[in-house]
Order: C-alpha cells, then sequence, then structure tokens
C-alpha cells in the first residue's frame, strides 16, 4: 500500500514539475538538495558524537 502511495505522489510531484517554469523548478531542486546537505551533514555530525 505504501507503494501506491510513493508512486501516486511521484507522479503528483512529476506533473507539478512539468508545468512549473524551469528557473523556478531549479531553485526548488536547489533547496531540495541543500537541505539534503545539511542532513547528510548533520547525521555524520551525529555519528561520529556517538
Amino acid at each position: 500500500m505504501s507503494l501506491v502511495v510513493l508512486l501516486v505522489g511521484i507522479g503528483v510531484v512529476m506533473g507539478a514539475a512539468a508545468h512549473m517554469p524551469l528557473t523556478v523548478f531549479a531553485a526548488a531542486s536547489a533547496a531540495v538538495a541543500v537541505w539534503l546537505l545539511g542532513f547528510a551533514v548533520r547525521e555524520a555530525a551525529g555519528r561520529r558524537r556517538g
């Protein structure tokens, strides 16, 4: 069931991205990438501390 929800969610996001201007899509993608990078750095730092 969760796989179906995931696939529907991906379809909605891809459909929305197809109707956005490229600059808005690129800015949103960059924001998500920065957020994921920050999350990865925080998790790595937390693992080193114990």
